[in-house]
């Protein structure tokens, strides 16, 4: 890559060094990163031949997944590497037991990213949704490794499609294919020059069809949730999501509420409960006979809130006056309404949802109140909402079997 690149990359890569001193994850990324070369050393062939797939996070390794798993299904010999750049993935899923080993990318570097790849020896690379690393694609391209992205969207904004881009809209050649979630990606990317393109939607649309295929059952929950008026799940929720919903909660008696925090330590939750004025308890404390004594059940363990929206009557999905809204399809694919805030423009099941009348976004308490009393007092008015809602995942599913037959027909 450019030279100004790779001073930016290293840049990067100091800053997160320096935060790593007080920053809890930049601190697990600098030592996980550390540690990813020993790793691959000891879980790694020698021959490699690996099926490298990346994923940037957790949400985007919830897009990955589905692949992951149809290809360890078709080819149960296949050997499978997936590397995380983001501790909020590596560290929930350092044990993902459908592949060969989980390490932290190492920094796009060029000497590292050939480390990388001289120990890995690819035979082929999966990136996921949004991870464009130059050094990384130009090294695979040198060496002739097919490359692909899946899930990816393009938005105009991207810096791709910005005169100053150039050096950016190398990384994009550099793919064998781009499997887009719409046609404005594909439009986007055939105005630069890359045509290379296919519409196939979101794998996460499977991923969330899986789950709620293999949902769980949580008797405590669904005794909880016996004789509610109306149940509300709020899934990834953050403090100004819950400064709108709780104070409404707190005035309406006939509703039961489901908090799953984004973050759950021991202050998080002390300052959550102390804002709820009506019987609380955390799952974790729940006991048999406390259900129907408590009216809102705080989630405060990982990996269930997907199979938690089967017990609600409406979902609102945190994130949304932050950095961007949470998955709002795993609660949808349960035939709910989604509630969610306007930090949603990077998504396109966002919009759809609401055009299809499945999803609303509310720009404050007020627009929430409005939309939750519409839901909440009109049974009908609710079940048009949540049958929308279901109707658009199960249209969208598929996309992964179809990118499946061409990245291995070829």
């Amino acid at each position: 890559m450019d030279l100004i690149y790779d001073i930016g990359v290293a840049t990067y890569r100091s800053a997160v060094r320096l935060a790593s001193l007080k920053n809890r994850k930049a601190k697990l990324m600098i030592r996980g990163q550390q540690q990813t070369f020993r790793q691959l050393e000891q879980k790694l062939r020698p021959e490699g031949g690996y099926i490298w797939i990346h994923a940037s996070s957790l949400g985007e390794f919830e897009q990955g997944r589905p692949m992951i798993e149809m290809i360890r299904r078709n080819q149960p010999d296949a050997r499978i590497l997936l590397t995380f750049f983001s501790p909020s993935g590596y560290e929930v899923r350092k044990n993902y037991d459908q592949v060969d080993a989980v390490v932290y990318l190492p920094f796009d570097l060029s000497r590292q990213v050939k480390r990388f790849l001289d120990i890995v020896k690819p035979s082929m690379a999966i990136f996921v949704k949004y991870e464009f690393w130059g050094n990384y694609l130009m090294e695979l391209k040198r060496c002739d490794v097919p490359t692909y992205i899946i899930s990816a969207i393009f938005r105009p904004s991207q810096i791709f499609f910005k005169p100053w881009g150039g050096m950016f809209r190398k990384m994009l050649h550099c793919f064998n294919r781009l499997f887009v979630q719409n046609e404005q990606s594909k439009t986007l990317l055939e105005g630069i020059g890359v045509t290379n393109v296919d519409v196939m939607g979101d794998t996460r649309f499977d991923r969330v069809a899986d789950v709620q295929a293999q949902a769980r059952e949580f008797p405590p929950i669904a005794r909880f949730v016996e004789n509610a008026g109306c149940t509300l799940v709020m899934g990834s929720s953050w403090q100004p999501d819950e400064d709108i919903v709780i104070p409404y909660f707190n005035k309406h008696p006939e509703m039961k509420l489901i908090i799953a925090p984004h973050e759950f330590d021991r202050e998080r939750i002390h300052v959550l409960m102390s804002k709820i004025t009506r019987p609380t308890r955390t799952l974790s404390e729940l006991h048999s006979g406390d259900e129907q004594g408590t009216d809102c059940l705080i989630i405060d363990s990982f990996g269930i809130l997907s199979t938690l929206y089967r017990y609600g009557d409406v979902a609102y999905i945190g994130g949304g006056f932050g950095a961007g809204i949470h998955n709002i399809n795993e609660a949808a694919v349960y035939g709910m309404p989604v509630i969610f805030g306007p930090k949603h423009n990077k998504f396109q099941e966002a919009a759809d949802l609401i055009a299809c009348g499945g999803g609303f976004c509310i720009d404050g308490e007020q627009q929430f109140i409005q939309v939750i009393e519409k839901l909440t007092s009109d049974p009908a008015a609710r079940e048009q909402a949540g049958n929308a809602a279901g109707s658009y995942i199960r249209s969208h599913i598929g996309a992964t079997k179809k990118i499946y037959d061409i990245i291995f027909a070829t």
